[in-house]
């Protein structure tokens, strides 16, 4: 028999007959605060359990299925989820992690499609090649993560702290990064010809100063009011994106075409080779 005990008073929570929890049956089990730290459970089924506030903290859980499950103020600092499947079709048959600890934690290739992640801890965490296609993380603390070839596809990032992050060739398509703190991120690419794309995207107001954005596909993007003060932008695509009133003081325009950018009350008179179409008016 295997016992999971409450994190605090030590109760028995439940009783297993089972060896380990690798590979365990846990679908729809009861299990608030629960003490599952460095637990091994790899490839365990956890869909629709109730992990609301449970320590997971360095638990193994490469391969798990967690679809629907509630882990809402959970810890799972440290812990490993690679290739983890936690999306869903749906919202309502997604996981919800909102207010969770994740901090460190290796999300890697894990199915996070619709989850919920709003207000959590994400420093430092490892998004690469994770699916967060319309993830819901605003406000979420993504600072200093490896994110590459990461799909957040439609996710809303609104106020999310991004800084430091390494976005290297993602696909940030139609995402929603109003207000996000980007600043000195990476949406460039790791290979000579690759790219990082945020066609769509919505950045108003955001704060990409320093950002590395070099070859970044950002086609009506709508970057209003941001401050992309110092970014490298050299070599961008940005055919019908929008700069009104965005700060590029010190950006970087090398190579870029701004025929059909909305440029107006940007300040390019500060900007660092922009080639500036003789019909554009209103600059700054």
């Amino acid at each position: 028999m295997l016992d999971i005990r409450h994190k605090i008073t030590g109760a028995v929570l439940t009783s297993l007959d089972v060896q380990t929890l690798a590979k365990a049956d846990l679908r729809d089990m009861l299990l608030e605060d629960a003490d599952l730290s460095g637990a091994d459970l790899s490839g365990a089924m956890l869909n629709d359990a109730n992990l609301v506030n449970a320590d997971l903290s360095g638990a193994s859980l490469p391969g798990a299925s967690l679809a629907g499950a509630h882990l809402n103020g959970a810890d799972l600092n440290g812990a490993n989820l690679s290739g983890a499947k936690l999306g869903a079709e749906s919202k309502s048959a997604a996981a919800m992690l909102a207010d969770c600890n994740l901090e460190n934690c290796d999300l890697s290739r894990a199915d996070l499609r619709k989850v919920e992640l709003r207000n959590s801890n994400l420093k430092g965490a490892n998004l690469s090649r994770a699916d967060l296609r319309s993830a819901d993380l605003s406000g979420a603390d993504m600072s200093n993560c490896i994110a590459h070839n990461a799909l957040f596809i439609k996710a809303n990032l609104r106020e999310a702290n991004l800084s430091g992050t390494d976005f290297s060739d993602s696909h940030l398509n139609d995402a929603n990064m109003i207000k996000a703190n980007l600043s000195g991120a990476r949406l460039g690419s790791r290979h000579p010809e690759g790219f990082t794309v945020i066609n769509l995207a919505n950045l108003e107001g955001a704060d990409l100063s320093g950002a590395q954005m070099q070859n970044i596909s950002a086609e009506d993007t709508i970057l209003k009011h941001a401050n992309l003060s110092n970014a490298d932008l050299s070599r961008a695509v940005m055919g019908g994106a929008i700069l009104r009133s965005a700060n590029v003081a010190g950006a970087n325009f090398e190579g870029v075409e701004l025929a059909t950018v909305g440029m107006e009350f940007a300040n390019f008179s500060q900007a660092l080779n922009a080639k500036i179409p003789s019909y554009k008016t209103n600059l700054r």
